[in-house]
């Protein structure tokens, strides 16, 4: 199975995001919350869903509910893989910044440098990093990642590092569809950033953002596109209105070249690792500065996005909420992170269509239990 091109499109969302509630007990909050999984769970109905509530020190409080594919009895779990889509962008940008404490790369590189000696269009030419990982490069989806590119790419069986060459020669070989500095959310600006880093690390994207995210942080469970064996299966709604489980084996996600884009899975405990990176000012991997840079959007009309995460003020949070949603079809996440309280919750379905409002609903029971204004 080929992922329909929708699956390009899922990823960044700006969520209207819970209000108070009264201060709990902790184990009064903990029964609650596995009663909203209980309730989100129940009323959507995906086949599996998971979801956690992370603190500075780590995971205060997780959940899973569901089998690993619709019509079984094997149950889901929170140390199976579960597919992230989009919401791995954020690792991509980490992982450049990574790079730029390190002095092998800075920020501001337009592409004419990052890419020397390719052919680079003259109005890309002054188009920047940060410009990609912010999504106002101009580059679009429509003009490169088009039917006929992604059949092919779903058969190439080349590594994925020669696919990312050529994707870098067809987008910069072009004049970009939009205008340089306004947002327009696509997932070839992280094909071209991962490509930039292949470049600058001499080595494949994967092999880079195991070395320098990954295995620093601990996050041993990480592996890339559909979850097989044992793990959950992503599932598609049928016209018949029974759920479909999609065979790892036959092409249930983005073709590799995708990877930097959100073609990532873990487990819940691996997604919490990450997320601490934003509530402890950099964890220890990055310096706090590094992190303010990677939640400063570009000046610029809105949306405000920076770095793999949108942004908006929220009282809940005492300031600035990251925010985003990955999909690629069969699948569906959702994260919600406050630095200042120190605070993340993420929800996730093997299945998008039930998963969505599930997911979007019990983030928002989770801040309210978790995070009182």
């Amino acid at each position: 199975m080929h992922v329909h091109r929708r699956a390009l499109l899922g990823g960044f969302a700006l969520l209207p995001l819970a209000g108070a509630s009264t201060a709990m007990a902790r184990d009064e909050r903990d029964v609650a919350a596995a009663a909203a999984l209980d309730s989100q769970f129940a009323r959507h109905a995906p086949p599996a869903m998971a979801a956690a509530v992370v603190g500075r020190d780590g995971v205060i409080w997780s959940g899973v509910r569901g089998v690993r594919r619709a019509g079984g009895d094997e149950p889901a779990s929170l140390d199976q893989h579960w597919h992230l889509g989009s919401n791995g962008k954020a690792m991509t940008a980490v992982l450049y910044a990574r790079l730029v404490e390190q002095g092998r790369a800075r920020w501001g590189a337009p592409l004419s440098e990052l890419f020397a000696g390719v052919a680079v269009d003259p109005a890309l030419e002054a188009v920047t990093i940060d410009d990609l990982l912010c999504h106002r490069s101009g580059i679009a989806d429509g003009d490169l990642m088009t039917r006929d590119w992604l059949v092919a790419a779903h058969g190439d069986q080349r590594p994925a590092r020669e696919q990312r060459v050529d994707f870098a020669a067809l987008a910069l070989g072009k004049p970009p569809a939009g205008p340089r500095g306004t947002f327009a959310y696509g997932n070839s600006n992280y094909v071209l950033a991962a490509a930039a880093i292949e470049r600058l690390t001499d080595q494949t994207w994967e092999a880079a953002i195991k070395a320098e995210v990954f295995d620093p942080l601990g996050m041993n469970s990480v592996g890339h596109g559909a979850p097989q064996g044992d793990d959950p299966w992503g599932h598609r709604l049928l016209p018949t209105g029974q759920m479909g489980a999609a065979d790892p084996s036959r092409g249930a996600d983005n073709p590799a070249v995708f990877g930097p884009a959100g073609r990532l899975h873990m487990t819940v405990a691996d997604y919490a690792r990450f997320l601490r990176l934003y509530l402890t000012e950099g964890g220890g991997l990055l310096r706090p500065d590094a992190m303010a840079r990677l939640l400063t959007p570009p000046a610029g009309a809105p949306p405000a996005y920076a770095h793999g995460w949108g942004l908006r003020d929220e009282p809940w949070a005492r300031g600035p909420v990251l925010s985003h949603d990955g999909s690629n079809t069969l699948w569906h996440v959702t994260a919600r992170v406050a630095p200042n309280r120190g605070l993340a919750v993420f929800s996730v379905a093997n299945e998008r269509s039930k998963g969505q409002p599930a997911n979007h609903a019990l983030a928002g029971s989770l801040i309210e239990l978790y995070a009182p204004v």
